[in-house]
């Protein structure tokens, strides 16, 4: 089989495909797909080449898109009914424009109003929810069952909704281990597959920056995680939360703050490395000043000693930029010079080849983008 790239870029109005051959010299453009519907992140599988798309919101509802011809059919697994089928049973002028009435009372009609994550962990399905709750399919995303160990943990009623509500944007794992985040709530793992859980939100015995607020050194990171990203070796987790970015070496039992060097602590996406456990990504934001990068000038920050220092990666990327880059929109690939990718509020789609050195916008003129993820085929 041929070398492929392919950007899964998920926006506000669908999701968007940027393909390439192994040389990610050349990028065609394809969508939108999903019928328009917002789409928070997408997954892709490199050895089947199967596409999903965590879709919907409050009006559309909320569902997973499928397609296994690289967008060119899709079927909507619907996990939750939306504003819009209150509005078909209700009116009956509605349902004469639109041409069709409302549908079917889906499985979990009324417990959540959008998706914010999808992967696949094995041969399962996960996907993230708002109101946070984790769900998970055995039959490639056709039919979605609650991982109910983590909805009813004894922490559960003290969860608080962050900026974007209360949602559950990262899940990693392998076999039976597994860990998800929560905003604002932090972070839990799992051993057997779902079924206990344990939250791991606890600092290391470092000295820390005092709280401005009550001059004591914090216990426990901050519970409003952004995103977690686990090194190429497994061993590493690599967390940017609202209060700076830390480092866990014992799968999230303790964090080590590692935001020294960098020009502020906050941000939204963390991106480790595909082959150096030691390297990461981070894209600061001036968190005051509309959460664009510091001084409008676009830097993506690496570190290639797992963020004992810090470098900043610039060239190619704009000056003059007021952008955000969200949560979900920072991604790699898996080849020998890794491929990074992020997504902006103003609809560009950025890439570097050669492990940050250099960038070039590869897609613009985009809605938002809300998620950007890489399915990576040899």
């Amino acid at each position: 089989m041929t070398e492929s790239i392919t950007v899964l870029v998920g926006t506000t109005k669908g999701l968007f495909l940027v393909d390439s051959d192994g040389a990610r010299e050349d990028w065609k453009l394809s969508g939108p797909f999903c019928d328009g519907w917002p789409v928070n992140h997408a997954y892709g599988d490199a050895a089947t080449g199967q596409i999903w798309a965590a879709a919907g919101g409050e009006w559309q509802g909320v569902g997973v898109f499928r397609s296994q011809d690289h967008g060119a059919s899709w079927t909507n697994s619907v996990l939750a009914n939306g504003k819009m089928d209150e509005y078909l049973a209700a009116d009956e002028n509605f349902r004469k424009m639109l041409g069709r009435g409302p549908g079917p009372d889906a499985p979990f009609k009324g417990q959540l109003n959008a998706l914010w994550v999808i992967t696949k962990i094995g041969d399962t399905l996960y996907a993230g929810a708002r109101p946070a709750a984790l769900f998970r399919s055995h039959d490639e995303g056709a039919t979605w069952e609650l991982v109910e160990g983590l909805s009813n943990h004894p922490s559960r009623p003290e969860w608080e909704a962050g900026g974007a509500g209360l949602v559950l944007h990262t899940i990693l794992g392998e076999c039976d281990k597994l860990m998800v985040a929560v905003s604002a709530a932090g972070v839990f793992a799992s051993e057997d597959g779902g079924e206990t859980w344990e939250r791991r939100n606890r600092r290391t015995n470092q000295a820390t920056t005092p709280n401005p607020v009550t001059g004591e050194c914090g216990k426990e990171i901050g519970f409003c995680v952004h995103n977690i990203s686990r090194s190429a070796d497994g061993r590493t987790f690599y967390m940017q939360n609202h209060q700076g970015v830390f480092r866990s070496r014992d799968e999230g039992r303790s964090w080590d703050e590692i935001s020294e060097g960098l020009p502020a602590t906050f941000g939204f996406p963390v991106a480790a490395h595909p082959v150096d456990s030691d390297t990461l990504y981070v894209l600061p934001l001036d968190e005051w000043n509309g959460r664009m990068p510091l001084g409008g000038k676009a830097t993506v920050w690496r570190s290639t000693s797992a963020g004992e220092g810090w470098e900043p990666m610039r060239s190619g990327l704009p000056d003059d930029a007021y952008f955000t880059v969200l949560r979900q929109a920072m991604a790699t690939d898996k080849a020998a010079k890794a491929g990074i990718y992020f997504g902006t509020n103003s609809g560009s789609v950025f890439a570097s080849t050669d492990d940050g050195e250099s960038w070039r916008e590869i897609a613009r003129h985009l809605p938002t983008v809300l998620g950007v993820e890489v399915m990576h085929r040899r």
